[in-house]
């Protein structure tokens, strides 16, 4: 199956922000639970809102350069940008309905 949540990395991150009307940023890792729980989730999510939502995932240990300037305390940390602008943020995993309302909010 095709991944739906492309990757970030600390080179393609600006790029993907500005050419996303809405974005979504995930801070990750590889021995986070929290953060494998919440894969499927926003694999769905990407695959339903395919054409109004762009959903990418950074690994804070192979890429940590924009983690570091978002201040990730925690993981999984997601940024909502809108036109390149940070709209809101959440940290912690989420129920698939409150992230897609979360999302919608900002459409």
């Amino acid at each position: 199956p095709s991944m739906a949540v492309i990757k970030s990395t600390d080179e393609t991150f600006e790029k993907l922000k500005k050419e996303n009307k809405i974005f979504l940023w995930r801070a990750t890792a590889d021995w986070c639970m929290p953060c494998k729980s919440l894969s499927p989730v926003l694999e769905e999510i990407s695959n339903e809102m395919k054409g109004q939502i762009v959903i990418a995932d950074q690994n804070i240990d192979s890429e940590p350069n924009v983690p570091t300037t978002m201040a990730v305390k925690s993981i999984p940390f997601m940024a909502l940008f809108k036109d390149g602008k940070l709209v809101s943020q959440k940290v912690g995993t989420h129920l698939k309905a409150n992230l897609v309302s979360w999302i919608k909010e900002h459409l």
